[in-house]
């Protein structure tokens, strides 16, 4: 593991291929866990009565909500010890491809997506997908599952439990300074961060600037900090509503798409796995329970969203805000807006999942924003230098 990660800074010199193909231990893994949970759970220990009875015996037919591998949207997956946080990330990674084989020191970039509370790095593959082929392989993306979330788990005698924002900041930097362990010789990273991701991505974004790295741009989201405190009283009336768990990983692919929390159903059967673990109790009245609980995390709510505007506007790169809607802007980015002091793009047609609701349109107006403040046309401004 050392020796793969150690390679990770150092690109391919040939354009890799985004086939199933490509990362066969990847591949093999989602057999057991994404690609091919069967429609009935095999013969295992005797189950509880109260299980049991709440099964019906002539299930409906859920195959077009199988869930799907997600070995084909990045080149590779990798767990990546970090002792000093005491955590085992789960990393997807789809490196940038060096153009002129002979130029070791031609200049790439990173994506690096953090996803909002409850989901998993997954929730990017189809997003990820797109920038390659948008990019033509020039821009990487690298994804992954923060703590409590999809496959990280802490290290032996550790605890996860703690997702206020500097913990999830400092598991950031962390992470990135474990792939990229040498500033002059890193790619240029571009933070994508969605939700409560966006509130970490601007919080590493100067903490990595001072280490030396460079950092073309950042990107949040839908997130808006006075929308985002505005909502959180509301918030558990709205979670009561929401299942606690589901008999199949297909009727959770199944609820997800029904009541429009993803829009897209491809994307819904490639993520929606990874936020579902098997209950632990059996005498639980669901087989499939939420891997993070949102109503646990209630009391870091307020620290991911205050502050975010100023901080989002204080980062010293290129900014852009992408909405799923008309989001009403605070007051602080509404005069921010006013100075050109960063780009706003508003999708419609989507819900707060923009990014997997229609990851070609996300795609694209991430791949625009790198083009213009990584690969800058002299005498064309980046944004926030207007």
């Amino acid at each position: 593991m050392q020796a793969r990660i150690a390679k990770l800074p150092y690109l391919p010199t040939i354009a890799p291929q985004y086939h199933d193909a490509d990362d066969v231990e990847e591949r093999e893994e989602a057999m057991s866990t994404l690609a091919a949970l069967p429609k009935m759970l095999p013969p295992g220990p005797r189950e509880s009565s109260r299980r049991t009875a709440l099964r019906q015996v002539d299930a409906p037919d859920l195959s077009q909500y199988s869930p799907i591998s997600a070995s084909g949207y990045f080149v590779q997956a990798m767990n990546v010890k970090i002792e000093s946080r005491g955590i085992e990330v789960r990393a997807y990674y789809s490196p940038p491809v060096v153009q002129d084989p002979a130029a070791s020191d031609e200049p790439t970039t990173v994506m690096v997506c953090h996803h909002g509370a409850g989901y998993s790095g997954l929730s990017f593959a189809c997003f990820a997908k797109e920038v390659v082929e948008h990019s033509k392989g020039e821009c990487g993306v690298l994804a992954f599952d923060v703590r409590r979330h999809g496959k990280t788990r802490p290290l032996e005698g550790q605890s996860d439990e703690n997702l206020d924002i500097e913990t999830l900041t400092e598991d950031l930097v962390a992470l990135l300074t474990t792939l990229f362990p040498d500033p002059n010789t890193s790619s240029t990273l571009l933070f994508v961060g969605h939700s409560m991701g966006g509130a970490v991505c601007v919080r590493a974004c100067p903490v990595l600037q001072e280490m030396h790295y460079k950092i073309s741009g950042v990107a949040v989201l839908d997130v808006v900090e006075g929308s985002a405190l505005d909502a959180l009283p509301i918030m558990m009336g709205l979670l009561d509503s929401r299942p606690d768990g589901f008999p199949s990983v297909e009727e959770a692919i199944q609820w997800h798409i029904n009541t429009h929390t993803l829009r897209n159903p491809f994307s819904a059967r490639i993520a929606v796995p990874s936020i579902f673990v098997q209950s632990p109790d059996s005498n639980s009245a669901h087989e499939w329970v939420w891997r993070t609980p949102l109503r646990s995390t209630a009391p870091y709510w307020t620290s991911w969203f205050k502050s975010l505007s100023s901080k989002f506007l204080a980062c010293r790169t290129a900014r852009l805000l992408v909405l799923a809607g008309t989001d009403r802007l605070d007051k602080e980015l509404m005069i921010g807006q006013m100075q050109g002091k960063f780009q706003m793009e508003v999708v419609p047609d989507v819900g707060h999942m923009l990014h997997e609701d229609n990851p070609r349109k996300i795609a694209q107006v991430l791949v625009e924003f790198w083009k213009r403040n990584e690969r800058v046309v002299i005498g064309v401004k980046k944004v926030g230098e207007l």
